[in-house]
């Protein structure tokens, strides 16, 4: 968004916009203010709970995050602590309190966080990777010292869930944003029983709170997401919805999947592919949304066609095909 562009320009850090509760608050309101989505989520960044657990990052414009010195050795985990999000994350409680009161009943306010192998792999390669060589390359050759790390984020993440939820969040959900790059017989190892960690300790706190999902490149493991313990799979958009449906199961409620890139295309265009989306979904248990985050450039209109479309699409599935 422009808006948001130029508040960039005047503050370039991206840890200084997710991590100054005034601007993260801002940010967070400004598609919410254009568009009046029936769902706000806090700006944040999935890395942002590392430092409280002795992992300090920095995220360099047009590079993505660093972490310098990448987690490698058992020594290095055995020196990370337990989360207090109260005194590493103050600016959490802030942000999410504040949208609840400026949304109030008009729309769900949504928290965010990593899961355990994202963060991970993250830590352990120390930058944005390719092909993931080092974190997969730990799993295959020093697996005990992955499968602590990994226990000890996903015991990080609980805490920072209820946390958020405490604060104000009425749905959180769980990027593993990198999971889709393990092969199903690894991600049952490396990732799911991780994501089950997490979900099984905030269930037992808040067992309310709707907990969703994402992983992207998730065709693979589609069916595997549904055994993780959470309420949504976002499905993202290489999966057809109906199939999406099919290999989840009548009782797993789903999200997405439209591919960003529809966002594009002409306001027809978008309408057809939203209607198509909606009705492969089904009737009830479904949230309308991309199947990963808007692409930049996209106009703006466009987004706004989208919303309007999707406030309207009862009215339209009335109407002759």
């Amino acid at each position: 968004m422009q808006v948001y562009r130029d508040l960039r320009d005047k503050y370039p850090g991206f840890r200084q916009r997710s991590e100054n509760a005034d601007l993260a608050i801002e940010i967070s309101l400004q598609p919410w203010r254009a568009f009046q989505p029936d769902g706000v989520i806090m700006f944040s960044d999935i890395l942002t709970p590392l430092p409280g657990i002795g992992i300090p990052f920095d995220i360099i414009e047009s590079k993505g995050p660093v972490i310098d010195p990448p987690i490698r050795t058992q020594e290095q985990v055995d020196k990370l602590f337990p989360l207090d999000p109260e005194e590493s994350l103050p600016f959490i409680k802030t942000i999410l309190q504040t949208l609840r009161q400026e949304v109030g009943n008009q729309s769900t306010v949504l928290g965010f966080v990593g899961s355990p192998w994202t963060l991970a792999a993250y830590a352990i390669e120390g930058k944005s990777s390719k092909n993931y060589s080092i974190i997969k390359g730990m799993a295959f050759s020093q697996p005990a010292i992955l499968h602590n790390f990994l226990s000890k984020i996903a015991d990080a993440i609980a805490v920072y869930v209820r946390y958020q939820i405490d604060c104000g969040a009425q749905v959180v959900q769980l990027f593993d944003s990198w999971a889709g790059q393990l092969t199903p017989q690894d991600y049952e190892v490396f990732a799911l029983p991780y994501q089950q960690q997490v979900v099984r300790q905030v269930k037992e706190t808040h067992p309310d709170t709707p907990l969703i999902l994402y992983i992207s490149g998730s065709a693979g493991v589609l069916e595997r997401m549904g055994q993780s313990g959470v309420d949504i799979v976002s499905v993202d958009w290489t999966v057809d919805m109906a199939e999406a449906r099919q290999r989840l199961g009548k009782d797993m409620k789903v999200q997405g999947n439209i591919d960003p890139g529809v966002l594009f295309g002409s306001h027809e265009f978008i309408k057809g592919r939203i209607l198509d989306t909606v009705r492969k979904a089904g009737r009830g248990g479904h949230i309308l949304n991309l199947g990963h985050g808007v692409l930049v450039g996209t106009p703006e209109d466009n987004v706004r066609c989208f919303f309007e479309t999707a406030k309207q699409v009862d009215q339209l599935l009335a109407l002759p095909v």
